[in-house]
């Protein structure tokens, strides 16, 4: 079996691409959908679906398009992978997706159990249970690693939301504007918020936020809900938590909201870790509130599973690979977008 990453991450056997993760183009017999994140999510609707309940209700919900699905098919079981609600992680039994005996081009060597993280967190937050890397048996994996560098080390969970609330209660007579996507860190600020103030303050939040809310409320039977009601206006603001998509942080109509209202911005981010993600979003404060995992988070997964290999993907995945051969002697490397000179050992 061969593993590559081309539009989504590639199982193929003899050419034939069996088991294809996380596409936009969806084109594998088998096509798994690990969180309803846009780059992680099909243009075209396929005709085998593995993933949650969860992610397939939110994709609808974003996206306008239905499909057919199912939580698990032979060959593919899903785990929380604590990324986002919905998300899963995908374990892959190579004897029950293609046999097993080198006639359907499995070779009868090799790693047999693939584990595919998606985008994955360890640790438990709010509502979501984390990954658990400690239950996952698998002979080779396919991480992601977009905090891959010794420097993404962040605080634990909660001395961070400790520091959020402090933040929040100290900044308690004038309007906070918070920043995160709009499906994952959102969800999150809301829930944080309304511990740390009690309820005592009202949380107002965008209509494409408010609309991701209700589709979590609704897959998930109302066991997780948010107080967070869409504004109608921005104007005459008191002490209200205003929570706004990351990618609006300096828009025009918000840098006026903020200055108009005598208001302060927060940004949450892993990458909150550098100074300078701060000063890009014009932020007067930022916290590395995420849903990845850490480095260290990153090197106790692979260290948990002990796979005989680790494909990596994803922000600093070559160094992260070369992290893993020199300090620990694990056969790692990345996965680089229609590479076809890499070794292939599956």
């Amino acid at each position: 079996m061969t593993v590559r990453h081309r539009d989504g991450i590639h199982f193929e056997f003899q050419g034939e691409s069996r088991v294809v993760a996380d596409a936009r183009s969806a084109v594998g017999a088998v096509n798994v959908v690990s969180h309803a994140h846009a780059d992680h999510t099909f243009r075209t609707t396929p005709e085998t679906v593995v993933c949650s309940a969860e992610t397939a209700a939110i994709a609808e919900a974003r996206t306008g398009t239905a499909f057919e699905f199912v939580e698990r098919t032979p060959g593919i079981e899903l785990v929380p992978a604590g990324h986002v609600v919905g998300s899963r992680a995908a374990i892959v039994d190579l004897e029950a997706v293609g046999g097993t005996d080198g006639g359907d081009g499995i070779p009868a060597e090799g790693p047999r159990r693939f584990c595919y993280t998606g985008d994955f967190s360890i640790r438990d937050r709010c509502y979501l249970e984390g990954f658990d890397p400690h239950a996952v048996a698998a002979d080779a994996l396919v991480m992601e690693t977009t905090y891959g560098l010794p420097k993404y080390r962040f605080s634990p969970q909660e001395e961070l939301e400790a520091a959020i609330a402090d933040w929040l209660r100290d900044n308690d007579e004038r309007p906070l504007f918070l920043f995160g996507y709009s499906l994952g860190r959102a969800q999150k600020l809301q829930w944080l918020a309304r511990d740390a103030t009690d309820g005592g303050r009202e949380i107002l939040v965008s209509d494409s936020i408010h609309d991701v809310n209700r589709a979590i409320e609704r897959a998930t039977d109302g066991s997780i809900s948010f107080s967070g009601q869409p504004y109608e206006s921005l104007r005459g603001l008191g002490d209200e938590l205003v929570v706004l998509p990351s990618n609006q942080a300096r828009a025009d109509w918000v840098e006026t909201a903020v200055d108009r209202e005598d208001g302060l911005k927060a940004g949450f981010s892993g990458w909150a870790v550098d100074d300078s993600f701060r000063y890009r979003g014009n932020y007067d404060v930022a916290f590395p509130l995420t849903d990845h995992c850490d480095f260290d988070e990153l090197v106790e997964t692979v260290r948990a599973i002990d796979p005989e290999v680790v494909y990596t993907q994803h922000g600093f995945d070559e160094a992260f690979a070369d992290h893993l051969a020199t300090e620990y002697g694990y056969r790692a490397r990345p996965l680089k977008r229609d590479q076809t000179t890499l070794e292939e050992f599956c």
